[in-house]
Protein backbone atom coordinates (compact mmCIF):
# COMPACT_ATOMS: atom_id res chain seq x y z
CA UNK A 1 0.00 0.00 0.00
CA UNK A 2 1.34 3.48 -0.87
CA UNK A 3 0.42 6.62 0.89
CA UNK A 4 0.29 10.12 0.08
CA UNK A 5 -0.09 13.45 1.67
CA UNK A 6 -2.72 15.36 0.63
CA UNK A 7 -2.65 19.37 1.14
CA UNK A 8 -5.60 21.49 2.39
CA UNK A 9 -9.29 19.92 2.55
CA UNK A 10 -12.48 21.19 3.14
CA UNK A 11 -12.98 22.23 6.99
CA UNK A 12 -16.23 19.77 6.18
CA UNK A 13 -14.51 16.43 5.85
CA UNK A 14 -12.54 16.97 8.95
CA UNK A 15 -15.88 17.72 10.87
CA UNK A 16 -16.78 14.67 9.29
CA UNK A 17 -13.59 12.92 10.23
CA UNK A 18 -14.36 13.85 14.16
CA UNK A 19 -17.59 12.26 14.17
CA UNK A 20 -16.48 9.63 12.44
CA UNK A 21 -14.22 9.01 15.33
CA UNK A 22 -17.09 9.95 17.85
CA UNK A 23 -19.21 6.86 16.68
CA UNK A 24 -16.25 4.41 16.34
CA UNK A 25 -17.04 4.38 12.54
CA UNK A 26 -13.28 3.66 9.86
CA UNK A 27 -14.45 6.73 7.50
CA UNK A 28 -12.62 7.38 3.95
CA UNK A 29 -12.92 9.76 1.17
CA UNK A 30 -13.00 8.00 -2.10
CA UNK A 31 -13.22 8.49 -5.72
CA UNK A 32 -13.47 11.34 -7.93
CA UNK A 33 -13.34 14.42 -5.16
CA UNK A 34 -9.81 13.24 -4.15
CA UNK A 35 -8.95 12.42 -8.03
CA UNK A 36 -9.96 16.20 -8.76
CA UNK A 37 -8.16 17.72 -5.74
CA UNK A 38 -5.09 15.67 -7.14
CA UNK A 39 -5.67 17.65 -10.55
CA UNK A 40 -6.56 20.69 -8.95
CA UNK A 41 -9.94 20.40 -10.94
CA UNK A 42 -13.38 21.59 -9.12
CA UNK A 43 -15.78 19.86 -8.07
CA UNK A 44 -19.01 19.62 -5.66
CA UNK A 45 -19.66 15.61 -5.21
CA UNK A 46 -18.20 14.38 -1.94
CA UNK A 47 -18.21 10.69 -1.75
CA UNK A 48 -17.81 9.33 1.50
CA UNK A 49 -16.99 5.30 2.25
CA UNK A 50 -17.70 3.63 5.58
CA UNK A 51 -16.74 0.25 7.05
CA UNK A 52 -20.11 -1.43 7.77
CA UNK A 53 -23.58 0.01 7.58
CA UNK A 54 -23.41 3.71 6.07
CA UNK A 55 -26.94 4.88 7.49
CA UNK A 56 -26.45 5.29 11.07
CA UNK A 57 -23.92 7.30 10.57
CA UNK A 58 -25.29 8.97 7.85
CA UNK A 59 -28.29 10.48 9.95
CA UNK A 60 -25.20 11.46 12.25
CA UNK A 61 -23.99 13.46 9.95
CA UNK A 62 -27.33 15.12 8.79
CA UNK A 63 -28.33 15.86 12.39
CA UNK A 64 -25.21 16.97 13.77
CA UNK A 65 -23.90 18.97 10.58
CA UNK A 66 -27.21 20.62 9.53
CA UNK A 67 -27.99 18.55 6.38
CA UNK A 68 -30.36 19.26 3.65
CA UNK A 69 -32.51 17.00 1.50
CA UNK A 70 -31.48 13.83 2.68
CA UNK A 71 -32.40 10.83 0.58
CA UNK A 72 -32.31 6.72 1.57
CA UNK A 73 -31.79 4.40 -0.95
CA UNK A 74 -32.84 1.86 1.17
CA UNK A 75 -32.09 -1.39 -1.09
CA UNK A 76 -28.66 -0.68 -1.53
CA UNK A 77 -27.98 1.30 1.98
CA UNK A 78 -26.73 4.64 0.83
CA UNK A 79 -27.80 8.24 1.59
CA UNK A 80 -27.25 11.17 -0.27
CA UNK A 81 -27.50 14.73 1.19
CA UNK A 82 -26.51 18.18 1.03
CA UNK A 83 -23.79 19.79 3.43
CA UNK A 84 -22.15 23.23 3.42
CA UNK A 85 -18.43 24.10 4.35
CA UNK A 86 -17.88 27.64 5.28
CA UNK A 87 -15.43 28.40 2.58
CA UNK A 88 -16.05 25.85 -0.16
CA UNK A 89 -20.15 26.05 0.20
CA UNK A 90 -22.71 23.43 -0.62
CA UNK A 91 -21.64 20.00 -1.50
CA UNK A 92 -23.22 17.00 -2.47
CA UNK A 93 -22.59 14.40 0.12
CA UNK A 94 -22.87 10.61 -0.63
CA UNK A 95 -22.33 7.92 1.59
CA UNK A 96 -22.08 4.18 0.78
CA UNK A 97 -20.59 1.11 3.14
CA UNK A 98 -17.50 -0.74 1.59
CA UNK A 99 -18.75 -3.38 -1.06
CA UNK A 100 -18.17 -5.96 -3.29
CA UNK A 101 -20.67 -5.41 -6.68
CA UNK A 102 -20.97 -7.38 -9.54
CA UNK A 103 -23.41 -8.18 -12.55
CA UNK A 104 -24.90 -11.45 -13.00
CA UNK A 105 -24.43 -12.74 -16.98
CA UNK A 106 -28.03 -11.49 -17.88
CA UNK A 107 -28.95 -8.98 -15.09
CA UNK A 108 -29.15 -5.17 -15.39
CA UNK A 109 -28.97 -4.82 -11.88
CA UNK A 110 -26.06 -5.06 -9.61
CA UNK A 111 -25.66 -7.94 -6.75
CA UNK A 112 -24.06 -5.97 -3.86
CA UNK A 113 -22.01 -7.37 -0.88
CA UNK A 114 -20.67 -5.83 2.03
CA UNK A 115 -16.53 -5.81 1.89
CA UNK A 116 -13.69 -4.12 3.20
CA UNK A 117 -11.74 -1.25 2.17
CA UNK A 118 -9.36 -3.00 0.29
CA UNK A 119 -12.83 -4.93 -1.75
CA UNK A 120 -14.21 -1.81 -2.07
CA UNK A 121 -11.18 -0.10 -4.22
CA UNK A 122 -10.55 -2.73 -6.29
CA UNK A 123 -13.96 -2.82 -7.23
CA UNK A 124 -13.48 0.77 -8.82
CA UNK A 125 -13.56 1.79 -12.36
CA UNK A 126 -10.15 2.59 -12.88
CA UNK A 127 -6.76 3.21 -10.68
CA UNK A 128 -7.60 7.14 -10.53
CA UNK A 129 -10.61 6.59 -8.98
CA UNK A 130 -9.56 3.71 -6.89
CA UNK A 131 -7.90 6.27 -4.45
CA UNK A 132 -9.01 6.78 -0.24
CA UNK A 133 -8.22 9.52 1.99
CA UNK A 134 -8.18 8.71 5.60
CA UNK A 135 -10.88 11.09 7.43
CA UNK A 136 -10.38 9.50 10.98
CA UNK A 137 -8.33 11.76 13.47
CA UNK A 138 -5.16 8.67 12.89
CA UNK A 139 -3.96 8.56 9.29
CA UNK A 140 -5.78 11.55 8.76
CA UNK A 141 -5.37 13.41 5.45
CA UNK A 142 -3.08 10.37 4.09
CA UNK A 143 -4.09 9.14 0.65
CA UNK A 144 -4.39 5.13 0.22
CA UNK A 145 -3.18 4.37 -3.33
CA UNK A 146 -3.55 0.33 -3.57
CA UNK A 147 -3.08 0.34 -7.48
CA UNK A 148 -0.90 3.38 -8.21
CA UNK A 149 -3.63 5.94 -9.38
CA UNK A 150 -1.72 8.79 -8.67
CA UNK A 151 1.19 7.74 -10.92
CA UNK A 152 -1.35 7.16 -13.31
CA UNK A 153 -2.95 10.73 -12.83
CA UNK A 154 0.81 11.64 -13.99
CA UNK A 155 0.76 9.91 -17.07
CA UNK A 156 -2.39 10.61 -18.39
CA UNK A 157 -3.77 6.78 -18.07
CA UNK A 158 -6.75 4.95 -17.96
CA UNK A 159 -5.82 1.46 -16.60
CA UNK A 160 -8.34 -0.50 -14.42
CA UNK A 161 -7.51 -1.96 -10.50
CA UNK A 162 -7.94 -5.44 -11.68
CA UNK A 163 -8.09 -7.28 -15.40
CA UNK A 164 -10.15 -5.08 -17.52
CA UNK A 165 -12.35 -8.13 -18.22
CA UNK A 166 -13.02 -8.42 -15.02
CA UNK A 167 -13.77 -4.83 -14.04
CA UNK A 168 -16.10 -4.29 -16.99
CA UNK A 169 -18.04 -7.53 -16.61
CA UNK A 170 -18.64 -6.70 -12.56
CA UNK A 171 -20.14 -3.84 -14.01
CA UNK A 172 -20.28 -2.96 -18.17
CA UNK A 173 -21.31 0.56 -17.67
CA UNK A 174 -17.75 1.26 -17.10
CA UNK A 175 -17.10 0.61 -20.79
CA UNK A 176 -19.14 3.88 -21.06
CA UNK A 177 -17.39 5.71 -18.04
CA UNK A 178 -13.86 4.95 -20.21
CA UNK A 179 -15.01 6.85 -22.74
CA UNK A 180 -15.85 9.96 -21.06
CA UNK A 181 -13.21 10.06 -18.32
CA UNK A 182 -11.02 10.14 -21.98
CA UNK A 183 -12.82 12.92 -23.02
CA UNK A 184 -13.28 14.90 -19.59
CA UNK A 185 -9.70 14.42 -18.72
CA UNK A 186 -7.63 14.09 -21.83
CA UNK A 187 -6.95 11.14 -20.71
CA UNK A 188 -5.62 7.44 -23.19
CA UNK A 189 -7.40 3.89 -21.79
CA UNK A 190 -4.49 1.54 -22.14
CA UNK A 191 -4.34 -0.92 -25.32
CA UNK A 192 -5.71 -3.84 -22.97
CA UNK A 193 -8.39 -1.73 -21.97
CA UNK A 194 -9.91 -0.81 -25.66
CA UNK A 195 -9.31 -4.79 -26.42
CA UNK A 196 -11.46 -5.55 -23.38
CA UNK A 197 -14.35 -3.27 -24.53
CA UNK A 198 -13.75 -4.69 -28.14
CA UNK A 199 -14.49 -8.47 -26.07
CA UNK A 200 -17.08 -7.31 -24.47
CA UNK A 201 -19.30 -4.58 -25.85
CA UNK A 202 -22.46 -6.09 -26.56
CA UNK A 203 -22.39 -6.41 -22.42
CA UNK A 204 -23.32 -2.68 -22.43
CA UNK A 205 -27.20 -3.87 -23.28
CA UNK A 206 -27.73 -5.24 -19.40
CA UNK A 207 -27.21 -1.86 -17.90
CA UNK A 208 -30.17 0.33 -18.07
CA UNK A 209 -30.78 2.71 -20.52
CA UNK A 210 -30.94 5.75 -17.95
CA UNK A 211 -27.22 5.15 -16.79
CA UNK A 212 -26.12 4.32 -20.58
CA UNK A 213 -27.61 7.48 -21.50
CA UNK A 214 -26.33 9.88 -18.79
CA UNK A 215 -22.54 8.77 -19.43
CA UNK A 216 -23.03 9.27 -23.15
CA UNK A 217 -24.77 12.83 -22.27
CA UNK A 218 -21.38 13.31 -20.24
CA UNK A 219 -19.17 12.51 -23.32
CA UNK A 220 -21.18 15.26 -25.39
CA UNK A 221 -20.80 17.94 -22.63
CA UNK A 222 -17.09 17.34 -22.48
CA UNK A 223 -14.25 19.70 -23.69
CA UNK A 224 -13.76 17.41 -26.81
CA UNK A 225 -16.59 15.26 -27.42
CA UNK A 226 -14.68 13.35 -30.28
CA UNK A 227 -12.36 11.69 -28.28
CA UNK A 228 -14.79 9.64 -26.76
CA UNK A 229 -16.85 9.49 -29.41
CA UNK A 230 -13.95 7.51 -31.21
CA UNK A 231 -13.43 5.70 -28.54
CA UNK A 232 -17.19 4.09 -28.42
CA UNK A 233 -17.02 3.75 -32.45
CA UNK A 234 -13.46 1.61 -32.55
CA UNK A 235 -14.68 -0.60 -29.59
CA UNK A 236 -18.35 -1.48 -30.80
CA UNK A 237 -20.18 0.08 -28.12
CA UNK A 238 -21.42 2.85 -30.43
CA UNK A 239 -22.85 0.25 -33.14
CA UNK A 240 -24.45 -1.53 -29.90
CA UNK A 241 -25.91 2.34 -28.43
CA UNK A 242 -26.54 3.92 -32.18
CA UNK A 243 -26.44 2.03 -34.80
CA UNK A 244 -27.68 4.31 -37.07
CA UNK A 245 -24.85 6.37 -35.93
CA UNK A 246 -22.64 3.70 -36.79
CA UNK A 247 -23.46 3.38 -39.80
CA UNK A 248 -22.05 6.78 -40.90
CA UNK A 249 -18.57 5.92 -40.70
CA UNK A 250 -16.51 4.91 -43.82
CA UNK A 251 -16.47 5.64 -47.79
CA UNK A 252 -17.71 3.54 -51.02
CA UNK A 253 -15.74 4.25 -54.09
CA UNK A 254 -17.39 4.44 -57.46
CA UNK A 255 -15.52 5.01 -60.62
CA UNK A 256 -12.50 6.88 -58.68
CA UNK A 257 -14.88 9.10 -56.94
CA UNK A 258 -15.73 9.06 -52.96
CA UNK A 259 -16.97 10.84 -50.59
CA UNK A 260 -16.18 11.98 -47.16
CA UNK A 261 -16.39 9.52 -43.88
CA UNK A 262 -19.62 11.17 -42.41
CA UNK A 263 -18.95 9.67 -39.02
CA UNK A 264 -15.76 11.30 -38.39
CA UNK A 265 -16.95 14.60 -40.12
CA UNK A 266 -19.76 14.39 -37.42
CA UNK A 267 -17.13 14.19 -35.02
CA UNK A 268 -15.28 17.22 -35.90
CA UNK A 269 -18.51 18.84 -36.67
CA UNK A 270 -19.55 18.25 -32.92
CA UNK A 271 -15.83 19.59 -31.91
CA UNK A 272 -16.22 22.84 -33.45
CA UNK A 273 -19.88 23.59 -31.70
CA UNK A 274 -18.46 22.36 -28.65
CA UNK A 275 -15.32 24.94 -28.62
CA UNK A 276 -18.36 27.51 -28.98
CA UNK A 277 -21.29 26.42 -27.13
CA UNK A 278 -22.13 24.64 -24.27
CA UNK A 279 -25.81 23.29 -25.23
CA UNK A 280 -25.76 20.10 -24.80
CA UNK A 281 -28.88 19.97 -27.32
CA UNK A 282 -27.26 21.88 -30.50
CA UNK A 283 -23.76 19.56 -29.81
CA UNK A 284 -26.52 16.52 -29.91
CA UNK A 285 -28.25 17.79 -33.09
CA UNK A 286 -24.40 18.21 -34.70
CA UNK A 287 -24.84 14.43 -33.55
CA UNK A 288 -27.73 13.98 -35.61
CA UNK A 289 -27.41 16.43 -38.21
CA UNK A 290 -26.21 14.01 -41.18
CA UNK A 291 -27.99 10.46 -39.70
CA UNK A 292 -30.04 9.53 -42.38
CA UNK A 293 -26.69 9.89 -45.15
CA UNK A 294 -26.53 6.30 -45.07
CA UNK A 295 -30.22 5.62 -46.57
CA UNK A 296 -30.29 8.70 -48.76
CA UNK A 297 -26.74 8.11 -50.64
CA UNK A 298 -26.99 7.85 -54.37
CA UNK A 299 -24.61 7.96 -57.02
CA UNK A 300 -24.82 9.19 -60.67
CA UNK A 301 -22.06 9.71 -63.48
CA UNK A 302 -23.41 13.34 -63.80
CA UNK A 303 -24.01 14.53 -60.41
CA UNK A 304 -21.24 12.08 -58.60
CA UNK A 305 -22.70 11.20 -54.73
CA UNK A 306 -25.85 13.00 -53.25
CA UNK A 307 -27.72 12.66 -50.46
CA UNK A 308 -30.79 14.42 -51.32
CA UNK A 309 -33.23 14.73 -48.82
CA UNK A 310 -30.82 13.38 -45.69
CA UNK A 311 -32.42 16.64 -43.60
CA UNK A 312 -35.94 15.73 -44.02
CA UNK A 313 -35.57 11.84 -43.57
CA UNK A 314 -33.00 12.58 -40.98
CA UNK A 315 -36.05 13.96 -38.29
CA UNK A 316 -37.09 10.30 -37.94
CA UNK A 317 -34.16 8.98 -37.55
CA UNK A 318 -33.75 11.88 -34.45
CA UNK A 319 -37.16 10.88 -33.15
CA UNK A 320 -35.96 7.30 -32.93
CA UNK A 321 -32.92 7.94 -31.33
CA UNK A 322 -34.69 10.20 -28.78
CA UNK A 323 -37.11 7.36 -27.92
CA UNK A 324 -34.50 4.53 -27.77
CA UNK A 325 -31.74 6.33 -25.63
CA UNK A 326 -34.45 7.71 -23.01
CA UNK A 327 -33.51 11.35 -23.75
CA UNK A 328 -35.98 13.91 -22.58
CA UNK A 329 -38.17 14.68 -25.09
CA UNK A 330 -38.70 18.37 -24.70
CA UNK A 331 -35.52 18.82 -26.60
CA UNK A 332 -36.88 17.04 -29.09
CA UNK A 333 -38.24 19.54 -31.06
CA UNK A 334 -35.77 22.22 -31.01
CA UNK A 335 -33.09 18.84 -32.23
CA UNK A 336 -35.37 18.01 -35.58
CA UNK A 337 -35.45 21.90 -36.66
CA UNK A 338 -31.60 21.99 -36.40
CA UNK A 339 -31.70 18.77 -38.45
CA UNK A 340 -33.87 19.98 -40.84
CA UNK A 341 -32.57 22.58 -41.36
CA UNK A 342 -29.00 22.70 -41.29
CA UNK A 343 -28.74 23.11 -45.17
CA UNK A 344 -30.65 26.03 -45.49
CA UNK A 345 -28.59 29.12 -44.99
CA UNK A 346 -25.73 28.49 -47.59
CA UNK A 347 -28.11 28.61 -50.78
CA UNK A 348 -29.19 32.02 -49.71
CA UNK A 349 -25.36 33.17 -50.50
CA UNK A 350 -26.52 34.21 -54.23
CA UNK A 351 -27.50 37.84 -55.14
CA UNK A 352 -30.67 36.82 -56.28
CA UNK A 353 -31.94 35.32 -53.22
CA UNK A 354 -35.22 38.00 -52.26
CA UNK A 355 -35.89 39.29 -48.76
CA UNK A 356 -38.68 36.94 -48.43
CA UNK A 357 -36.34 34.00 -48.36
CA UNK A 358 -34.46 35.96 -45.86
CA UNK A 359 -37.44 36.19 -43.48
CA UNK A 360 -38.31 32.83 -44.44
CA UNK A 361 -35.13 31.11 -42.76
CA UNK A 362 -35.80 33.49 -40.03
CA UNK A 363 -39.32 32.51 -39.61
CA UNK A 364 -38.69 29.04 -39.74
CA UNK A 365 -35.58 29.18 -37.38
CA UNK A 366 -37.29 31.31 -35.17
CA UNK A 367 -35.07 32.10 -31.95
CA UNK A 368 -33.31 29.95 -32.34
CA UNK A 369 -31.87 31.41 -35.74
CA UNK A 370 -28.42 32.10 -33.87
CA UNK A 371 -27.61 28.37 -33.07
CA UNK A 372 -28.80 27.14 -36.88
CA UNK A 373 -25.79 29.58 -38.03
CA UNK A 374 -23.53 28.30 -35.76
CA UNK A 375 -24.15 24.89 -36.58
CA UNK A 376 -23.99 25.83 -40.05
CA UNK A 377 -20.69 26.82 -39.64
CA UNK A 378 -19.42 24.12 -37.41
CA UNK A 379 -20.37 21.74 -40.17
CA UNK A 380 -17.60 23.37 -42.43
CA UNK A 381 -14.95 20.79 -41.66
CA UNK A 382 -12.74 21.11 -45.52
CA UNK A 383 -9.13 21.03 -45.03
CA UNK A 384 -8.50 23.06 -48.29
CA UNK A 385 -8.05 26.77 -47.49
CA UNK A 386 -9.55 28.12 -50.66
CA UNK A 387 -12.82 26.33 -50.29
CA UNK A 388 -13.75 26.89 -46.39
CA UNK A 389 -12.64 30.98 -47.14
CA UNK A 390 -15.58 30.75 -49.72
CA UNK A 391 -17.73 28.97 -47.29
CA UNK A 392 -17.04 31.14 -44.49
CA UNK A 393 -17.42 34.39 -47.21
CA UNK A 394 -20.94 33.08 -48.18
CA UNK A 395 -21.97 32.69 -44.58
CA UNK A 396 -21.06 36.60 -44.12
CA UNK A 397 -23.09 37.25 -46.85
CA UNK A 398 -26.21 35.63 -45.54
CA UNK A 399 -25.75 37.16 -42.24
CA UNK A 400 -25.98 40.35 -43.61
CA UNK A 401 -28.55 39.99 -45.91
CA UNK A 402 -30.68 38.78 -42.59
CA UNK A 403 -29.86 42.32 -40.99
CA UNK A 404 -30.52 44.50 -43.95
CA UNK A 405 -34.21 42.62 -44.00
CA UNK A 406 -34.44 44.69 -40.63
CA UNK A 407 -37.19 42.52 -38.79
CA UNK A 408 -34.32 40.09 -37.12
CA UNK A 409 -35.86 40.52 -33.38
CA UNK A 410 -39.32 40.39 -35.03
CA UNK A 411 -39.25 37.17 -36.90
CA UNK A 412 -37.16 35.86 -34.16
CA UNK A 413 -39.86 35.84 -31.65
CA UNK A 414 -42.44 35.89 -34.65
CA UNK A 415 -45.92 35.24 -33.45
CA UNK A 416 -48.64 35.41 -35.95
CA UNK A 417 -51.07 38.86 -35.56
CA UNK A 418 -53.83 36.95 -35.40
CA UNK A 419 -54.55 32.97 -33.88
CA UNK A 420 -56.43 30.82 -35.00
CA UNK A 421 -58.94 31.51 -32.48
CA UNK A 422 -59.46 34.88 -33.47
CA UNK A 423 -59.95 33.51 -37.29
CA UNK A 424 -62.62 31.30 -35.68
CA UNK A 425 -64.12 34.34 -33.97
CA UNK A 426 -64.14 36.59 -36.91
CA UNK A 427 -65.54 33.78 -39.45
CA UNK A 428 -67.44 32.06 -37.49
CA UNK A 429 -66.20 28.95 -38.31
CA UNK A 430 -65.32 25.99 -36.13
CA UNK A 431 -62.13 24.48 -35.62
CA UNK A 432 -60.90 22.28 -38.94
CA UNK A 433 -59.10 22.29 -42.20
CA UNK A 434 -60.42 25.87 -42.80
CA UNK A 435 -58.95 27.40 -40.59
CA UNK A 436 -55.68 26.04 -40.93
CA UNK A 437 -55.31 26.86 -44.48
CA UNK A 438 -56.62 30.55 -44.01
CA UNK A 439 -53.82 31.17 -41.10
CA UNK A 440 -50.74 29.25 -43.11
CA UNK A 441 -51.66 31.68 -46.01
CA UNK A 442 -52.13 34.67 -43.74
CA UNK A 443 -49.00 33.76 -42.41
CA UNK A 444 -47.07 33.47 -45.75
CA UNK A 445 -48.12 36.91 -46.37
CA UNK A 446 -46.62 38.29 -43.86
CA UNK A 447 -43.44 36.57 -44.28
CA UNK A 448 -43.13 37.36 -48.23
CA UNK A 449 -43.88 40.93 -47.58
CA UNK A 450 -47.62 40.89 -48.82
CA UNK A 451 -48.89 42.61 -45.92
CA UNK A 452 -47.31 44.14 -42.92
CA UNK A 453 -47.51 42.67 -39.41
CA UNK A 454 -50.34 44.34 -38.50
CA UNK A 455 -53.29 42.99 -36.65
CA UNK A 456 -55.80 44.80 -39.12
CA UNK A 457 -53.61 44.28 -41.87
CA UNK A 458 -54.12 40.36 -41.26
CA UNK A 459 -57.66 40.54 -40.26
CA UNK A 460 -58.45 42.12 -43.56
CA UNK A 461 -56.56 39.98 -45.46
CA UNK A 462 -58.39 36.82 -43.85
CA UNK A 463 -62.03 38.46 -44.94
CA UNK A 464 -60.56 38.93 -47.90
CA UNK A 465 -59.22 35.49 -48.89
CA UNK A 466 -62.47 33.63 -47.01
CA UNK A 467 -64.58 35.37 -49.71
CA UNK A 468 -62.51 33.97 -52.28
CA UNK A 469 -62.10 31.12 -51.32
CA UNK A 470 -66.18 31.00 -50.72
CA UNK A 471 -66.72 32.37 -54.38
CA UNK A 472 -65.10 29.28 -55.85
CA UNK A 473 -67.07 27.34 -54.28
CA UNK A 474 -70.27 28.77 -55.39
CA UNK A 475 -71.13 27.18 -58.63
Amino acid sequence: MTQHSLPAIPELLYRIGDLADKSGTACYLVGGYVRDMLMQRPCTDIDIMVIGDPVPFAKTLHDELHGRNFVLFERFRTTQMELSDPIYGSFKVELVGARKESYNNDSRKPVTLIGTLDDDLSRRDFTINALALTLNSEGRNQIIDHFHGIDDIGARILRTPLDPEQTFSDDPLRMMRTARFAAQLNFKPLPEVLDAMKLMCDRITIVSMERVSQEFLKIMLSPRPSIGLTILYETGLLRELMPEVAAMAGIEQVDGMGHKDTLFHTFQVIDNVAAHSQNLWLRIAALLHDIAKPVTKRFTKSAGWTFHGHDAVGIKFVSKIFRYMRWPLDPLDYVQKMVRLHHRPIPLSKDEISDSAIRRLMFDAGENLQDLMSLCKADVTSKNPKKVSRIMSNFRLVESKIAEVGEKDQLAKWRPPVSGEDIMGLLGLPEGKTVGIIKKRMENAVIDGLIPYDRDAALDFIRQIYKEMKNSETP
